[in-house]
């Protein structure tokens, strides 16, 4: 923060924020990284380091079974559902086609069981189990993941089934991926750790995890794989170094071997050639406004959540902020409501912008004082 210089602009109205990009003439040659789409994310401050295509419809294949399992968490955490309950097989999990942790009707199954199966073994068989036991139906169940996608900012999704069987209509985006990948680290941290499990053994069957990266790279602690003819082999990745964390998605490649191994440069890319700062903490006091016709004449704002920005290596000196508030401020104002922007240049060229938000509430000032303010404001 000390290199950052912060002053207040007033203006009456602001235009909608920009999502940050690195600045392309900064940016380190990227490594060539056969797949048909990708994209390496900084988890922490959410942007998107490289990529290509990553706007592009997709199988995803069994990636789907990432919201499977964000489903599964919210029902675990709800109470809808309990780890150690046991769940039916119906014919139609039994009966499941592809990848599966071997579930039979006559066996009693857990939760917690199937939800092993679903992420280490990528076992169709589980998710369906899963689907059907939090809503019913499968049907019933893939609704709600098309809400939850909706709800996630997934514009470019719409699931068809719970496991990632092919269909004409199942689709997703690289992008769209990191965020569900993002969301499951963000809001069940407590359950993220499954994801680093090398084998699980259900039915007097053990299975490997298929992402070979947890072998390899000691930093990488998740997520998942997916492949299916159509949609070539997939993963999605996450890494923790030091302080960093980086989310790839890389999707349609060749091989098992080569989904890794374009997975790891993205990777290594994205550690050696970038940095992320955080800029504020949450509930810190970014700065002071005035407020009319209010109980008190000042509201002190900050960000929401703690915001941190990616810039290639050497640059975060060159960084600079400043605020632009919405004026006249008019109570009554509510915490969390926006109030202004805070707007980054990088050498002086704009470079991103970010919600400024009111860290308390501001209640309405009685008759007396908001007639006179309004003759102030008059004047002014």
């Amino acid at each position: 923060m000390k290199k950052i210089l912060l002053f207040v602009l007033l203006v009456a109205a602001l235009p909608s924020l920009a999502a940050p990009q690195p600045p392309v003439s900064t940016l380190p040659p990227a490594p060539e990284i056969a797949a048909k789409a990708y994209i390496l994310v900084d988890y922490y401050s959410g942007q998107a380091l490289l990529q290509r295509g990553g706007d592009e419809r997709v199988e995803p294949a069994s990636l789907t079974k990432l919201m499977t399992a964000y489903l599964t968490f919210a029902a675990l955490r709800q109470g809808t559902i309990k780890p150690a309950q046991q769940m039916p097989v119906s014919e139609r999990a039994w009966r499941a086609e592809g990848s599966r942790m071997f579930i039979q009707p006559n066996m009693p199954v857990t939760v917690d069981e199937l939800i092993r199966g679903m992420i280490v073994q990528s076992g169709n068989d589980a998710c369906i189990a899963l689907a059907e036991g939090i809503s019913g139906s499968e049907e019933a169940f893939v609704q709600r993941m098309n809400q939850e996608a909706q709800r996630l900012g997934m514009k470019n999704t719409h699931f068809m089934n719970a496991t990632g069987l092919p269909h004409p209509n199942h689709y997703t985006t690289a992008r769209d991926l990191s965020l569900l990948a993002q969301a499951i680290i963000r809001d069940f941290p407590e359950y993220y750790p499954l994801y680093s499990l090398k084998e699980y053994k259900y039915n007097n069957i053990s299975q490997a995890n298929r992402n070979r990266l947890l072998w390899l790279d000691p930093t990488v602690d998740g997520m998942k794989t997916g492949h299916t003819e159509s949609a070539g082999f997939c993963l999605i990745t996450s890494a923790k170094r030091e302080s960093r964390r980086l989310i790839s998605v890389v999707l349609g490649t060749a091989s098992d071997s080569m989904r890794a191994s374009e997975s790891q440069k993205l990777l290594n890319y994205g550690f050696q050639n970038f940095d992320t700062h955080r800029l504020y903490q949450k509930g810190q006091t970014v700065a002071t406004l005035p407020v009319w016709k209010g109980s008190d004449n000042s509201l002190k704002a900050g960000v929401a959540q703690d915001l941190y920005v990616s810039l290639p290596k050497g640059l975060y000196a060159r960084l600079k902020a400043t605020l632009a508030s919405k004026q006249p401020l008019l109570a009554p104002l509510y915490a969390g409501q926006a109030v202004g922007a805070i707007r980054l240049a990088l050498d002086d060229k704009p470079y991103a912008e970010y919600p400024l938000v009111a860290l308390e509430g501001v209640a309405a000032a009685n008759f007396f004082k908001r007639g006179w303010d309004g003759v102030k404001l008059w004047f002014k």
